[in-house]
């Protein structure tokens, strides 16, 4: 969430959020109430907590119907009243902020939905543990004080606080620059580098399947990739142009949301949309991303794709004969998939049962295990697939009396179960989108080391009982 902070002492040190109060103003309508100038504000915070005229009986302040315990207090200012602040003295500081409720304050929320407070209260812990120890020494209080306004950049750059360990900053405090040096420096980067140029990307992939064996019922499956950089790179504002890559014939990138130090892209690229089915129309790249990289690592931009075929295709057969279940499983790795995993497994969780009792089964390829809880089955594949590109697995189980320590599922009942697969690809996207090294390009002097990686990992990988109903969130083929 984010904060308007300021530590109070004999000199105040605030800092404000324009752009957080803009929100604010949004959000609240006409209920808002306008953070007023700093030294309007300690005036009227010192007076809220008694700390100025304290001896004195002001009924809007010490009536008894404002009794409160909380550190969350409402402020009165010209402009009405000011909520919620949270604020609370200590050892001669006053540590306060004033979080954002996306929300109208009437009626006001409960504290509990208002996520910028924990958070506010963290930052805030985070300063007085930055602060607390130079009490006693007036000269380092107020040197750490003037250091304070510089850290919350990179703590808290937009409002949003990134990092409320404020101690772990503090070597780094001579990095960062309150205002940027070169006017065209953009605000999110809050510090410059030093050093050799180099750029990290990383594309990943995660690939969701629902599976069912049945006829008449479509089976799913869904990719959805990000693609991480950090760059390293001297100066206030260097450009980068990052292009992303695809083999020809490859289903086009959709779907695509950009970091906003994106400086341009073509229009035609953000209106791709997997809603639509795919036509001829549809943009098949170039996919360029000039930017001004932050200082940090970063995601440049996020994607779907329709890929044709999920990467492993399987059968699942789970079927009561009298006491005992026979279970059947059949995995089959696509021939266009890269074979090296760096690990690749099937889970098969038996729910509303007891643990198992006596278990009996063959495989074809890797190894079964049978977890300590006695009610899931680990089948480690391994890292390769055999030359055929497939495994199966058949078993027979019998199970005990259930206990609390069982698993239990409301949707799985009776015979409706899954088996869930968890694998990563190193070096592969399913989507076959990479970078090329040669055309990143960076305009700053000097030769940049690019390093490009992608993976492709498992996410709600589900392949269920094909002997028995499963649970649908869309309509089935017609006959």
């Amino acid at each position: 969430m984010t904060f308007w902070v300021a530590l109070s002492s004999p000199i105040p040190s605030p800092r404000r959020y324009p752009t957080v109060e803009l929100r604010a103003e949004t959000f609240n309508g006409s209920t808002h109430v306008p953070v007023p100038s700093d030294s309007s504000f300690l005036r009227a915070l010192l007076f809220e907590l008694r700390l100025v005229d304290e001896h004195v009986f002001v009924e809007q302040r010490d009536t008894c119907t404002r009794i409160s315990h909380s550190s969350v207090h409402s402020v009165s200012t010209a402009a009405g009243e000011l909520w919620p602040v949270l604020a609370f003295p200590k050892s001669g500081l006053i540590y306060a902020c004033v979080p954002l409720v996306e929300g109208p304050l009437e009626p006001r929320p409960p504290l509990l939905t208002i996520c910028g407070l924990s958070q506010g209260l963290a930052l805030l812990l985070g300063i007085m543990d930055y602060v607390s120890p130079s009490r006693k020494n007036e000269a380092e209080l107020n040197a750490k004080i003037g250091q304070l306004r510089n850290l919350l950049i990179q703590a808290c750059p937009l409002g949003t606080p990134l990092n409320t360990n404020i101690r772990s900053l503090n070597s780094s405090f001579e990095d960062i620059q309150e205002m940027p040096a070169d006017k065209d420096q953009p605000a999110w980067r809050s510090s410059t580098y030093k050093g050799k140029p180099q750029v990290n990307v990383c594309i990943a992939e995660k690939v969701k399947c629902m599976q069912y064996d049945q006829r008449g019922v479509v089976d799913t499956w869904q990719v959805y990739g990000a693609v991480n950089c950090k760059c390293d790179i001297e100066g206030s504002a260097p450009n980068v142009t990052l292009s992303l890559t695809l083999p020809t014939n490859a289903p086009p990138l959709q779907d695509i949301v950009v970091h906003h130090c994106v400086t341009s892209v073509d229009p035609a690229m953000l209106m791709s949309t997997s809603a639509e089915p795919l036509h001829d129309s549809v943009y098949n790249g170039p996919y360029k991303f000039p930017f001004i990289p932050p200082s940090d690592s970063f995601n440049l931009c996020y994607y779907t794709s329709q890929v044709p075929v999920p990467p492993i295709l399987g059968c699942y057969q789970l079927v009561e004969e009298g006491s005992q279940i026979k279970i059947t499983v059949n995995l089959k790795l696509h021939e266009s998939i890269k074979n090296s995993f760096e690990y690749c497994e099937a889970r098969i969780p038996f729910f509303n049962r007891g643990p198992i009792a006596q278990l009996e089964y063959k495989v074809s390829y890797g190894q079964l295990d049978l977890s300590r809880e006695k009610s899931l089955l680990v089948w480690v594949i391994g890292q390769k697939f055999p030359k055929s590109l497939e495994v199966s697995l058949t078993g027979t189980l019998s199970f005990g009396t259930a206990g609390k320590e069982h698993p239990t599922d409301y949707v799985c009942t009776g015979n409706t179960a899954y088996i869930r697969l968890y694998f990563r690809i190193p070096d592969f996207t399913l989507t076959g989108c990479y970078v090329d090294q040669h055309s990143v390009q960076i305009f700053v002097p000097g030769k940049p080391k690019i390093t490009a990686s992608r993976e492709l990992i498992s996410s709600d990988y589900y392949i269920w009982n094909s002997k028995a109903p499963a649970p649908m969130v869309y309509k089935p083929l017609p006959d």
